[in-house]
């Protein structure tokens, strides 16, 4: 249990909107090991922090009009969007636009900060690790675990996130073998062609099967997975092929929570988060993300002051 890490997944986004320093920086203070940004690049070949490339729902783009031109319509690993893309905006372009709440129906606390973040680059959010590390001094280093989003799209057109990620890590210190580091993707080919260019774990995401894990453990040291696919065989059948098992995502609505952790009928009411996060502790992960950070600290201390009583 002592190994068992706790990733804030795009910061501490159920208390601040999602991929901004802010929400970063929240995550840190309540504990979490790694912070997780996912990483899409601009026009100019600068990579930055959203959740897809399309930026219409978790930025103000529509609200200026000097970009409506540039709502769109085009097609993404298969799926049809509509929207404002990344790749067609500058760095500078993308600093004028102001983040937003993703979820405003389930998380309207959240809303209160609409228009006061930018959207964060890659390098800031590495400055911001790295602050953090000065400012521990000699305790652990904050960790990074970046997502690689769509990126044979992003190298179709020119723009490819692999290198990129791989220098952004070099120039802040995090690109050493024993740094506190995983890259993930869905895309087994972009971790193919990552597993070539660096000793740094990296981490096959899995969402409706387990799949075959001797492939994955070929070019993987770790699985992400959806929590509907964390059963006890699946996690030792992992383990078996020294693959690390990390699981998402734990959020706090009931929304997301199975019906008897819900309380009371509001989808955006908290249930009990803490007690869905240990039963899944319990069944030996190494790790998981989570939308509220401070919740996740609290339950993996808990699972291990249990695992010291026995």
């Amino acid at each position: 249990m002592q190994d068992v890490i706790v990733i804030a997944h795009r910061g501490a986004s159920g208390e601040r909107p999602e991929h901004t320093l802010e929400s970063y920086r929240l995550a840190i203070e309540q504990g979490a090991d790694y912070i997780e940004p996912d990483l899409v690049m601009t026009r100019d070949g600068v990579l930055v922090a959203r959740h897809e490339n399309e930026i219409g729902g978790t930025t103000d783009v529509a609200a200026h009009r000097r970009f409506a031109s540039r709502c769109r319509t085009q097609v993404i690993d298969g799926e049809t969007m509509t929207g404002w893309f990344v790749e067609d905006f500058t760095l500078a372009e993308i600093k004028t636009l102001r983040a937003r709440e993703r979820l405003p129906a389930l998380r309207p606390a959240n809303t209160a900060f609409d228009g006061r973040f930018e959207v964060p680059t890659f390098d800031e959010i590495l400055e911001l690790a790295n602050a953090t590390n000065r400012a521990r001094g000699g305790a652990a280093r904050i960790g990074v675990y970046p997502e690689t989003k769509h990126p044979a799209h992003f190298r179709a057109i020119g723009l490819p996130l692999e290198r990129a990620v791989l220098d952004a890590l070099d120039r802040h210190d995090y690109g050493e073998r024993g740094s506190p580091v995983f890259i993930q993707s869905f895309d087994p080919t972009n971790l193919r062609m990552l597993r070539g260019m660096t000793a740094l774990p990296l981490v096959q995401l899995l969402e409706s099967t387990l799949g075959d894990l001797d492939d994955v453990a070929r070019h993987a040291d770790a699985i992400g997975i959806e929590k509907a696919l964390a059963t006890a065989e699946g996690i030792r059948e992992a383990h078996r092929r020294g693959l690390a098992v990390h699981v998402w995502t734990f959020r706090a609505e009931n929304e997301f929570l199975p019906e008897p952790l819900r309380v009371g009928s509001d989808p955006a009411a908290h249930g009990r988060l803490q007690q869905e996060i240990e039963a899944y502790l319990d069944a030996g992960i190494d790790g998981f993300f989570v939308d509220f950070p401070a919740i996740g600290v609290r339950a993996r201390d808990a699972a291990r002051r249990r695992a010291a009583s026995r």
